[in-house]
């Protein structure tokens, strides 16, 4: 694998970026919606026929800013241009733009996004990646792509819903790297309260606040040499944000009322049940620490889109959990597990069966009369499931939502993708994305 590049990874398909390549996209100004490639050779932007490329904002100089690309970005300069370049409204001269960052000159603003081509991944041999075991043709591409990318220092995002798995990924991830040997620190985002977050994650000196009556290491000093899993990414609170983009670029961390960076070493593994897209774009995480966790997305499909790995499944549990006793899990008994949707996904799954070990006397596996089995095709939708834990009824409703939008507006604009993505005013990648995810085709002419 080549270890520059990054990969975005969904249940289909693999995404490929280049690090360091993207396009600037036009956010605001009379050339609203073009798209200026970022390729091998620096460009320049301008008003003027001098210039590579042409803008048609007046208040912009005649050739004004250059870009090239910086092995940590875009590299911006300012060509002494009459009304200056500004980021953040500070101007500058020249500076290094990451991804979500947005440079604005003249009335016209400018974000640097990341170029992203797709691909389709060959389904790994295996069925299984370490502790996960998987025979669905969605799995497999995960297992073949993840050995892959657990090679690489590449920051990692899992996205999916409660119980899929992401924590158990995110160790064999570790387990499969060169940092095998180091520790494996997992750090509950939403589980600490957001004034002492940022003494958890980057450890306080003594004196630092009330009740810090020694120095504490936080997570990213305890996963030195190894992998930090941050999970439940999208919970944390946008005061600390800036302080984690910090820490992951700079590859350094000061403690809180500390006077000096110490330098880690560690490769970071993020979680979230949430969109963070949908965050993204309401403004509640930041676009810049988004791109920098995503560099490898994976999106990991609900148990009730791959009904048929149960019996493996309920296979690996039971050996699992009943040890040499030879078990089998009666027919009837199986179907009911498979007619189930699962909103609680493997975990769900897993306590079922575990429960079932625990008062099997036999040689037959019998599950408890008192599970309910709710269907696939009578699980909630656009509906509000009281069963379900808030975030993850929240999730579900929004999920319904979006198939149910995009398959109408296809339906509408008969299957072109493309009219479809404009009617929404939605990117077309990010549309063909929710495609993806929601197991919708487009139109070949599309």
């Amino acid at each position: 694998m080549d270890k520059s590049a990054t990969r975005v990874i969904d249940v289909n398909a693999a995404i490929v970026r280049q690090r360091g390549r993207g396009r600037l996209l036009v956010v605001k100004g009379q050339d609203r919606g073009e798209s200026i490639a970022v390729g091998e050779l620096a460009i320049t932007l301008g008003s003027g026929s001098g210039s590579d490329v042409l803008l048609s904002d007046p208040t912009v100089s005649r050739r004004h800013l250059s870009v090239e690309p910086g092995d940590d970005g875009v590299i911006v300069r300012d060509l002494g241009s009459t009304n200056g370049s500004f980021v953040q409204g500070a101007r500058f001269q020249e500076l290094t733009l990451g991804f979500g960052a947005e440079v604005t000159i003249g009335h016209t603003i400018l974000k640097y996004v990341p170029d992203e081509e797709a691909l389709d991944p060959t389904p790994a041999d295996e069925e299984a990646f370490g502790s996960l075991v998987g025979r669905d043709p969605k799995l497999r591409k995960l297992f073949r792509l993840l050995g892959d990318v657990a090679n690489s220092e590449a920051t990692v995002l899992l996205e999916g819903e409660t119980g899929t798995g992401k924590e158990l990924l995110a160790e064999e991830i570790h387990r499969h790297s060169a940092r095998r040997d180091g520790p494996f620190v997992v750090f509950d985002c939403g589980a600490v309260p957001s004034e002492l977050i940022e003494s958890a994650l980057f450890g306080h000196v003594r004196g630092a606040f009330t009740g810090a009556i020694s120095d504490r290491r936080g997570a990213f000093a305890e996963a030195h040499g190894g992998t930090l899993f941050l999970d439940e990414i999208g919970e944390l609170s946008p005061e600390v944000q800036p302080v984690l983009l910090r820490a992951l670029d700079k590859h350094a961390i000061r403690p809180v009322g500390g006077a000096s960076y110490e330098n880690v070493s560690v490769r970071v593994v993020a979680a979230t049940n949430r969109n963070l897209r949908n965050e993204m774009n309401a403004k509640h995480f930041r676009e810049d620490l988004y791109y920098r966790l995503a560099v490898v997305r994976v999106s990991v499909p609900a148990l009730r889109q791959r009904l048929d790995d149960i019996p493996l499944l309920v296979d690996h549990f039971v050996r699992k959990f009943c040890g040499d006793r030879r078990i089998e899990i009666g027919a009837r008994d199986l179907d009911r597990l498979k007619q189930h949707a699962w909103p609680g996904n493997v975990r769900e799954l897993r306590n079922v069966i575990e429960r079932a070990c625990a008062l099997c006397h036999g040689d037959i596996l019998e599950i408890d009369e008192t599970f309910e089995v709710r269907p696939v095709s009578e699980a909630p939708s656009g509906g509000v499931d009281l069963e379900l834990p808030f975030k993850q009824a929240k999730a579900r409703v929004i999920d319904a939502f979006e198939r149910e939008y995009i398959q109408a507006l296809l339906k509408r604009h008969k299957g072109n993708l493309s009219a479809a993505s404009r009617s929404a005013e939605v990117d077309r990648k990010h549309f063909r994305e929710l495609l993806r995810k929601h197991g919708l085709r487009e139109s070949p002419d599309s």
